[in-house]
């Protein structure tokens, strides 16, 4: 009963509605638009409370991306995006492992709860496009091989995707733009399927919910910088 009392302090009133709403949204376009893919269900809400904790700063963000990289690569295997199961279950789940690593080691003046916000420089931040670039090269033609569906938004998610974890794992506030623009390429994706099944509906509502969520996110974290003295 405690626990549950400090968690209900643990978020703002702000936080909770703009969860309990995203989650609201999901469950009512899975009743309008799918009904079927409870493993859709799962993971959507899997993913928008995976990101309401990494707002926050919370490791537990991290355990919880885990599972959803699991999920959505199986989701994504169902419509032949080959891109999108082999970036999540073979780029994100593990970067959302080492990211976990990296936040339980870099707490805020030892609270765990809170990861310590972290500013990087230029040249890491060129280094970074680098290395996206040469991650983009190599899955295009490893999508083409595999006939991945929509293979340059498929490839572009790639690109959003990798720049998105790898400023999670530095502890970036920039991460949480990086996983907006992935969402929105994510959005056009499944948009493209829904056109064919209209159950993808559903994952669309949940990208878009997702959107939302990680706008928030880059916001709490930059205030969450300024908190805790980052550039003083």
């Amino acid at each position: 009963m405690k626990k549950l009392r400090a968690l209900g302090r643990y978020f703002t009133v702000g936080e909770w509605l703009l969860w309990g709403i995203s989650a609201a949204v999901i469950v009512v376009s899975f009743c309008l638009f799918d009904r079927e893919s409870y493993l859709t269900l799962a993971a959507s809400l899997i993913g928008v409370t995976s990101l309401i904790f990494a707002a926050k700063g919370n490791p537990i963000s991290q355990v919880l991306m885990v599972v959803f990289s699991i999920l959505y690569g199986i989701i994504s295997y169902t419509f032949a995006y080959y891109g999108e199961m082999v970036t999540y279950l073979g780029m994100t789940m593990p970067m959302a492992v080492l990211a976990l690593i990296s936040w339980l080691k870099h707490p805020f003046e030892g609270n765990r709860s809170e990861v310590k916000v972290n500013a990087i420089s230029k040249k890491e931040v060129a280094l970074m496009w680098v290395l996206a670039a040469v991650v983009t090269v190599a899955f295009y033609f490893i999508l083409r091989f595999f006939h991945t569906a929509n293979l340059l938004p498929s490839t572009l998610s790639v690109t959003t995707s990798f720049v998105a974890v790898y400023l999670t794992f530095r502890r970036s506030p920039y991460y949480a733009l990086a996983y907006a623009a992935n969402d929105v390429v994510l959005i056009v994706l499944w948009v493209m399927a829904a056109l064919s099944e209209v159950r993808y509906l559903s994952v669309v509502v949940c990208f878009a919910a997702f959107l939302v969520n990680d706008l928030y996110g880059l916001i709490s974290w930059r205030k969450m910088g300024k908190r805790q003295g980052l550039g003083r």
